[in-house]
């Protein structure tokens, strides 16, 4: 079996206001790196699959950290082009309460925006490769990155590979309209859909019936509609759907739902958890790093559902982009443990 994951996308340079303090307030940043691909890459790197990220860099010493920063976590980068001027920075200021974390991007003309065709060589980065994950941040950076995508999904499909994409709409990036004219055609290479309510519909175009994010009411009859018609109008092996009941940027509740052609023929929804947030950016993405590797190993889709919404629930106690958990403590969570007592 061909072991290899492969995710393709930006890594940029995370600048956070110390704990729950304004932008407008702070002295100083805490400094680290993260982005969507980036952070599943370092989640399956650290169940101990073989993982590598691809992107560009520039050939500086921001470069040459943020290189250093996922070899850091067993990530591995022999594929990442070197280049370009800068790196991506993103602002965040976390929320509490009923006060929304803030993200403010500084993106413009970055190393990966630049990138081009003779940048990646997919056939050899495909090399034993059997999975390959993207998500919608990518595609809305530049032409270009488009052009990038294209060319590794085409060679992916072309190998058989496995393609997962994580919708992830931007609206700071790009519009709905320019968002479908892009995806909905890059549908017919995928096999593995993950998505949230907003994504779906800003994404592809199909929206939840009585589902309102701001009011933390969710559907399940409207979500059920939603992944059948996903699974439907684009033939989708299987697609899984993030359910966040945002009470407030503190609480939150989380749980997500599962169709697809083996267990869950029929959506199958997960356990949810009521979560005291410490850090939400990466939430999704440790979801879908857990997605696929409960794909990868548990032969129960469900189960494997389980498990990514236990990893996600833990990564949102965890500060930074990064999801650092063990695969013993994911399954711990799974199976119902959720004491929080002290472990010695």
């Amino acid at each position: 079996m061909k072991n290899k994951v492969v995710t393709f996308g930006e890594i940029m340079l995370r600048l956070s206001t110390p704990g729950y303090t304004r932008l407008v307030q702070t002295q100083s940043f805490d400094a680290t790196f993260g982005g969507g691909e980036a952070n599943v890459a370092v989640s399956l790197a650290n169940y101990g699959i073989n993982c590598c990220f691809v992107t560009k860099l520039p050939g500086n010493e921001i470069g040459d950290s943020a290189l250093n920063h996922l070899r850091r976590f067993g990530v591995d980068t022999s594929y990442i082009s070197r280049g370009g001027d800068r790196i991506g920075i993103y602002f965040l200021e976390s929320g509490a309460g009923t006060r929304a974390s803030k993200v403010i991007y500084d993106r413009s003309r970055s190393a990966i925006s630049t990138a081009v065709e003779k940048d990646f060589n997919w056939e050899e980065i495909f090399n034993n490769a059997g999975w390959f994950h993207f998500t919608g941040i990518t595609p809305a950076i530049s032409r270009t990155s488009k052009e990038c995508l294209l060319d590794a999904c085409r060679a992916a499909k072309a190998k058989e590979i496995k393609v997962s994409c994580d919708l992830n709409f931007r609206k700071k990036m790009w519009t709905e309209k320019e968002a479908q004219s892009f995806m909905i055609p890059l549908m017919e290479y995928v096999d593995i859909c993950i998505s949230n309510e907003e994504d779906a519909e800003k994404t592809l175009g199909i929206k939840p019936a009585d589902t309102d994010i701001t009011a933390a009411k969710i559907s399940r009859e409207g979500y059920t509609e939603l992944a059948r018609k996903m699974k439907q109008e684009f033939d989708f092996e299987a697609v899984a759907i993030t359910l966040r009941e945002s009470y407030s940027a503190s609480i939150n509740g989380w749980s997500a739902l599962l169709i697809d052609d083996k267990q869950c023929k029929d959506p199958f929804f997960s356990k949810k958890y009521d979560i005291n947030i410490v850090d939400r950016v990466g939430g999704g993405d440790s979801f879908a790093a857990g997605l696929i590797y409960g794909l990868l190993n548990i032969p129960d889709t469900r189960e494997a559902l389980e498990f990514a919404v236990a990893a996600s629930c833990l990564k949102h106690t965890i500060p930074g982009d990064f999801n650092h958990v063990s695969i013993d403590e994911v399954m711990k969570l799974a199976k119902g443990d959720v004491s929080g007592r002290v472990e010695r």
